[in-house]
């Protein structure tokens, strides 16, 4: 970059002045490390100190006393505040100085002064420090030594200037540098943390301590240095731009977009300007962590860049669509912004430009990969958003999408939940989170649970099974057969003999028990020993695995004691058996369903064969439609009423192929396999077991279709005696309700519908009462009302109107803003009964115009009724779940709203 752009000095030469300042000063430089650190207890390079962690804990020997580095850093905690604020990054540059033990304060805070207004010609009267609260030593250095005035030396608490590195490793207090960009405001009461006046861009860490996993600190075995310039930070102060995006770090990223979506930046409006920031900063963040082997996926660190991809492409394509370049939404756009990028990234890690043509290879399949579902899913998004506003706006709650339909997003249109929020928030709506946590638990769970092997403890015999021969399979052919008790495992160790009462693994020498497999369970059933006039022992079988050819049978001795040797009856549950056996039938016929409708190239994924139901899950890219659904069970109950006999046949592994078998997902074939045809609807190759006869079956019925995975879906249906079960229940709820309605069956929904169009007529006849009742309230309101300020007086209300739900509220603001005249605050407050609190604050155009915004005011007076809300300048809703501190929060906001509306100097002149 040329020297004189913005007539300032570029980011690549405040890098190498950074470091030849410090190099001049005993420093050996050293290169950035790697975004994938070494370090396990984080997932990315997340500060400049990390690849110096093991020498400041003193785990590995200092190899130079002091050392410099300019570190790429990834941070995603604040990803949300990217393009929002002037300063937030995912990908940013720390310019790092540290000594290991060699010097301390005493030359660090001299060195990072004679940095910042000597080589970089900072005026000093323009700077700020703080130092912690406790900290007399950095105070007495900055101001005696350096020459800082006290009034512009503050000091702050541990939030603020206390570092650690995580949660747990080096930290200590720290003095950071700031620099004013008001200094015309003066020094009373001046907040460092007032990012429209000031900005931190150093931080200066003395590490002396070591804090533990329980939170104690511990002092490090010697003191270290770890001092931190902000590259893009400083660039922006010495290019004199209003925010770090508009520096020659970032901006050439969002010129090349603009020259692509055919936007310009200088003249777009404030949410395309926000697209462009976040574009080029993501960029920044992608490729370097793509050159640095960081793979986009689902899970770990690779879920960043997919993250950071999604987000850029969704902002593209929205900046595409606002310069009328549609021909570009075909097809990639990051790849060609992308090399710009990594055009720019050279003097920093060389490994980009060398790795580019894998960059831009990964990124257009990412990118290509997600535009296929992202129209979709926005359309999908739409819809559910405009139906949480709208069901907001009957219930009188907060607009609120379900974690169902955010789920539903994430697993099924591949839309990162962080994107549906932002989306969301844009229009106004929250989203059920913590529910959207527990929809990926249960998710994890049934994963596992389809993909668990199940493996034997064998205690201190973990050879213990070469010593048995392998079990004689009887089960297609009889359901009972006289077995000898090869073995016996009570919680891990094998034994002789079990008593009554204990839980035991059980080998026979032959079984008819079908042994869990192909996604078919386990039989239950019994072992016993015949007595005279009862069972001398009896055994309850609850599940059965299989290990190679051993089938171990997991039962519970109810009576008897059960010894190795013995010869027992072992009898399979026969109507436990037929209902697997439905369902397993069913499953097959459900996957030439599946074929026949949607496509041959649709296939098995996985499978439960339970005895009271089936899964089946299946590779398919979006929901099934209604009459896609219909038409599956409709082709299965077609086959069902058919009659067809089913023939199972063994065969040479080659010659099923060659038939046109299919393999059943997960299983393991031998030479010789096991091949169930249902003439002319399936054949696949299955160990499982089957109904000889369609007819079998009976009925089947989906009782659910949902996504499981991305691309992946699943259906849930019922079989056998558990589909009549299902139909019967069905139909007696169904004739309940008639009753109930005194309608026929047939006439059911019409009624409903009726009902529920009274219901919803009813519920508007008592909204619009209750907004007539809210108004009269707020009539009489009305004479409450303060005049604030001397010159120009604002009428202030700040009440409570108990009862009134949050769409009367709003009306009854609407009305006393519209009565107090402009300028006029209102705020107002209720909760209906012990519900959830609802606030609204309304602000004429004259208070808008002192500064004052609706929505900002609001937030932090909703969080004293356990809520949060936000809105527009002159009107903004919030509600909590803390009705018990209304009151308070009223008395927060009356004090809040008089004392900023009297700090207004246009109020006191």
């Amino acid at each position: 970059m040329e020297e004189d752009l913005h007539h300032r000095v570029s980011g690549d030469s405040i890098r190498r002045r950074f470091l030849d300042f410090y190099a001049s000063r005993g420093h050996t430089v050293l290169p950035s490390a790697s975004l994938v650190p070494d370090d396990p207890t984080v997932l990315l390079t997340i500060a400049g100190m990390l690849q110096f962690k093991p020498i400041f804990l003193g785990q590995v020997p200092r190899q130079v006393p002091r050392a410099v580095t300019a570190q790429r850093c990834i941070r995603t905690n604040d990803v949300e505040n990217v393009g929002r604020t002037a300063r937030h990054h995912t990908l940013f540059e720390m310019l790092g100085n540290f000594s290991f033990g060699d010097y301390f304060k005493e030359e660090a805070i001299p060195w990072a002064w004679e940095l910042s207004t000597k080589e970089f010609g900072l005026p000093a009267e323009r700077l700020w420090v703080s130092v912690f609260e406790d900290d007399d030593e950095a105070f007495e250095i900055w101001h005696k030594k350096v020459g800082v005035p006290a009034e512009r030396i503050k000091r702050m608490g541990k939030d603020d200037n206390f570092w650690t590195s995580g949660v747990t490793g080096p930290c200590g207090p720290c003095s950071e540098v700031y620099f004013d960009f008001q200094p015309e405001r003066g020094h009373s009461d001046a907040d460092l943390n007032d990012d429209t006046r000031f900005l931190e861009f150093y931080n200066l860490v003395f590490m002396e301590f070591n804090k533990k996993d329980d939170g104690s600190l511990e002092p490090l075995k010697q003191k270290n240095i770890d001092i931190g310039l902000g590259l893009e930070r400083m660039a922006r102060i010495l290019q004199e731009v209003p925010n770090n995006y508009e520096t020659d770090l970032i901006r050439p990223i969002i010129e090349k977009t603009s020259e692509i979506v055919n936007v310009s930046y200088d003249t777009a409006v404030d949410c395309s300007k926000l697209n462009f920031k976040i574009v080029g900063d993501h960029l920044r963040a992608i490729v370097n962590l793509i050159s640095d082997g960081v793979v986009p996926s689902n899970t770990g660190r690779g879920y960043v860049p997919r993250f950071l991809i999604r987000r850029s492409v969704r902002c593209a394509r929205w900046l595409v669509k606002k310069g009328g370049s549609q021909g570009s939404l075909k097809g990639a756009i990051l790849a060609t912004i992308a090399a710009k990028a990594i055009e720019m990234s050279t003097n920093i890690n060389p490994d980009v430009k060398d790795r580019a043509p894998h960059i831009l290879e990964e990124l257009k399949r990412e990118e290509l990969k997600f535009v296929k579902t992202l129209e979709r899913g926005e359309k999908f998004l739409e819809q559910m958003l405009v139906e949480a506003l709208l069901n907001a706006k009957e219930s009188g709650n907060i607009p609120c999408l379900s974690s169902k339909d955010a789920f539903l997003l994430y697993d099924t249109y591949g839309f990162p939940v962080e994107i549906t929020a932002e989306v969301a928030e844009e229009r106004g709506v929250s989203i059920d989170m913590n529910g959207f946590h527990t929809e990926m638990e249960n998710q994890r769970r049934q994963s596992q649970a389809a993909h668990t092997d199940v493996k034997l403890s064998m205690g201190n015999s973990a050879d213990l099974s070469k010593n048995v021969p392998n079990t004689e399979f009887v089960g297609y052919i009889t359901l009972s057969t006289a077995a000898i008790v090869e073995g016996l495992i009570v919680n891990g160790n094998k034994v002789m003999q079990v008593s009554e009462g204990s839980d035991a693994d059980i080998w026979l020498n032959r079984t008819p028990f079908y042994a869990e497999s192909g996604g078919q369970i386990g039989d239950h059933g019994t072992l016993y020993i015949p007595g005279e006039n009862q069972h001398k022992v009896v055994v309850e079988i609850k599940d059965v695995q299989k290990f190679g050819n051993i089938f171990v049978h997991k039962g519970t001795i109810r009576e008897g004691v059960l010894q190795v040797g013995e010869e027992v009856e072992a009898t399979v549950d026969a109507k436990l058996r037929q209902h697997a056996k439905v369902h397993h039938t069913a499953t097959h016929l459900l996957q030439s369903a599946l074929k026949k409708v949607l496509g041959h190239e649709t296939s098995q994924v996985g499978s439960l064969v339970a005895f009271d139901r089936l899964r089946f899950d299946f590779n398919f890219c979006r929901l099934l439609t209604d009459s896609e659904l219909s038409e599956i069970e409709r082709l299965v109950n077609n086959w069902v009423a058919e009659t067809i006999l089913l023939q199972t046949k063994v065969m040479p592994l080659s010659e099923a192929k060659g038939a046109g078998a299919i393999a059943m997902f997960g299983e393991k074939y031998g030479e010789e396999v096991r091949v169930v045809e249902v003439p002319g609807i399936s054949m696949e190759l299955c160990g499982g077991t089957h109904v000889s006869n369609t007819s079998e079956i009976r009925g089947f019925k989906i009782l659910s279709e949902q996504g499981k995975a991305s691309g992946i879906r699943r259906i849930e249906a019922v079989a056998g005696e558990s589909f009549m079960e299902y139909i019967n229940s069905r139909d007696y709820h169904m004739k309940q309700l008639c009753s109930t309605l005194n309608v026929k069956a047939e006439e059911a929904k019409n009624r409903v519908d009726n009902l529920l169009e009274e219901l919803q007529m009813s519920k508007n006849e008592a909204s619009t009462l209750r907004e007539k009742i809210a108004v009269h309230k707020a009539s009489v309101m009305a004479t409450q009302g303060i005049s604030v300020g001397s010159s120009k007086t604002v009428g202030v209300l700040v009440e409570s109107m108990d009862d009134t739900d949050a769409d009367s509220l709003k009306k009854a603001a609407e009305y006393l803003v519209d009565t107090l005249g402009d300028p006029a605050a209102v705020i107002l407050g209720s909760c209906r009964g012990n519900e959830n609190v609802s606030l609204v604050a309304a602000f004429t155009p004259g208070v808008v115009q002192l500064g004052m915004h609706a929505g900002k005011f609001i937030g932090p007076i909703a969080e004293f009724c356990g809520g949060r809300g936000g809105g527009k300048p002159n009107f903004a809703q919030a509600g909590g779940r803390k009705p018990e501190n209304l009151s308070s929060a009223l008395e927060k906001a009356r004090s809040e709203i008089f004392l900023k509306l009297s700090e207004m100097e246009s109020l006191k002149s």
